[in-house]
């Protein structure tokens, strides 16, 4: 009966700090000015950062008239129409602005020149000539979820996602692996030299990626990478940042735990393995959702390695989206929402360890 008690009590304790950081002021007797400038500047960030997401997100829901409507809407309006006995298809409906028809609600028979042909739906025997000025369409909300499963459908959509999710996968457990064994041996082993190799590879953070861009080609074609994923998975596996991050983190493990591993016969790899790497978790996922998010993101490097389509990522099926002439918007706005999706998901998953993961990196 206590633990239910308890684990009742967990969430009312979450909440009632959460007022409570929310209702605390800098004033002492009510809201001070840097109160409000703090609230206006959050609220600013946050309209910032998730505004122009929630447009892409409905504008992938909107039908190719919709996107080109003029004033744009934020919701997904389309045209509305209706069937109507005896004439073909289904007729787009206007509402009568001007005239003797006025506020009445006609459906388009055909159009010629600046008059059109219309008819009520409850009477289509009579034919009634409207100016095309007196009248607007009549909207109505419709989400056109057939953009996503077109675009799953038509542009292979599920093959360039699995391109994606193994580079990002694979190319994540590497960077993982390779940059917490070099933070281990900068943070853990006393040998001459440390400093400078250090040094030389926070250098690195110097040298843009496009300098090293033909010499990385020049190797992979060598190598046999060119059009394969591997080739876009090894040049980055080793990232300066990477290291950098882990080795603060492992500076902050008190090294009297190696040693008494090592008195009790552990292997180095050992306590790389099985002492380093769980200790250092909040800095691994720091690091995993900073390399998914380089990986999965990725551009110019896939673009220069890969020229098949069948080895194309997301972010190269979304540049062949645009053609030469015309360029579907709607299934590529829904395509590019598919694309945020998996990052979006891991970010979520692992945010609880970012903030602990920096902050401790930072302690040395």
């Amino acid at each position: 009966m206590a633990d239910t008690t308890d684990s009742a009590a967990l969430p009312a304790n979450g909440l009632s700090r959460l007022g409570a950081f929310l209702r605390a002021t800098n004033g002492r007797h009510g809201a001070d000015w840097t109160d409000w400038a703090s609230y206006a500047y959050l609220v600013f960030g946050t309209l910032l950062m998730f505004v122009p997401v929630a447009w892409l997100a409905l504008s992938s829901l909107k039908t190719p008239a919709g996107l080109d409507q003029m004033p744009p809407t934020v919701l997904p309006y389309e045209p509305a129409r209706v069937a109507i006995p005896g004439r073909a298809g289904d007729l787009p409906l206007f509402r009568i602005t001007k005239g003797d028809h006025v506020g009445e609600v006609l459906a388009e028979v055909r159009r010629i020149g600046l008059q059109a042909q219309m008819v009520e739906p409850a009477a289509p025997e009579k034919v009634l000539r409207v100016p095309v000025s007196d009248r607007e369409p009549v909207m109505r909300l419709h989400a056109a979820w057939d953009n996503y499963s077109a675009v799953i459908r038509r542009f292979d959509f599920l093959r360039y996602f699995w391109n994606s999710v193994f580079i990002t996968a694979i190319a994540t457990i590497i960077t993982l692996l390779f940059n917490a064994m070099a933070a281990f041996a900068l943070s853990k082993y006393q040998f001459r030299g440390r400093g400078t190799v250090f040094a030389l590879i926070l250098a690195t953070l110097m040298v843009p990626p496009t300098i090293i861009l033909v010499p990385n080609y020049l190797i992979a074609s060598q190598l046999g990478l060119v059009n394969s994923l591997w080739g876009v998975i090894w040049p980055g596996v080793a990232t300066p940042t990477g290291v950098f991050l882990l080795r603060q983190y492992m500076l902050t493990i008190p090294d009297e735990l190696l040693d008494a591993a090592r008195m009790d016969n552990a292997s180095e790899w050992r306590l790389f393995w099985r002492i380093m790497l769980p200790l250092s978790a909040p800095a691994l996922a720091v690091l995993a959702i900073f390399s998914v998010m380089w990986r999965w993101n990725e551009f110019l490097w896939p673009l220069v390695v890969l020229s098949r389509s069948e080895n194309f990522t997301l972010q190269l099926a979304l540049n062949s989206f645009q053609g030469e002439l015309t360029t579907s918007w709607n299934l590529l706005l829904a395509m590019t929402v598919l694309t945020l999706l998996p990052v979006t998901v891991i970010f979520l998953v692992l945010q609880r360890h970012i903030t602990q993961g920096i902050a401790s990196a930072g302690v040395k």
